[in-house]
């Protein structure tokens, strides 16, 4: 039952951000037509120094919304992981996400973690309290 609750309330707030989306853009693009703007707004960089205007600093940001800029952190081989489950992963892939993630340096690791969002590699389950303990760290501090 509580799945169906969970499934439905999905895929309402899907909708909603959905039609969101649909009148921002149609709003944008009035606004171009007009001349208001010269284009359409592009998603904003991270900044390097944090701004302090946030609660969670962009830069140690988890959500890949937050940029759509896909960085590589030497980790190119890891793409063909793409669309594998946290929990499929053999002993080897776990090592070789490991491998990489203890050679970031803290400040580079919610930036690794969202370009594997953005590239569609999901982090074996066996990390994913290490990275997120990493970054829960770093946002502390």
């Amino acid at each position: 039952m509580w799945y169906l609750i969970i499934f439905i309330s999905v895929v309402f707030l899907g909708t909603i951000a959905a039609i969101a989306s649909y009148f921002r853009n149609k709003k944008l693009q009035r606004m171009l037509e007009r001349g208001e703007i010269t284009e359409i707004p592009e998603p904003q960089e991270i900044p390097e120094v944090c701004c302090g205007q946030h609660e969670t600093c962009e830069r140690d940001s988890l959500l890949a919304a937050v940029s759509k800029k896909i960085d590589y952190y030497d980790d190119e081989e890891l793409d063909q992981y793409i669309g594998t489950e946290p929990d499929e992963y053999s002993d080897e892939a776990v090592n070789e996400f490991r491998e990489i993630l203890y050679t970031l340096q803290e400040i580079e690791v919610a930036g690794w973690l969202r370009s594997l969002q953005l590239r569609g590699v999901q982090l074996p389950d066996a990390l994913k309290d290490e990275a997120f303990l990493i970054v829960g760290e770093r946002r502390t501090h």
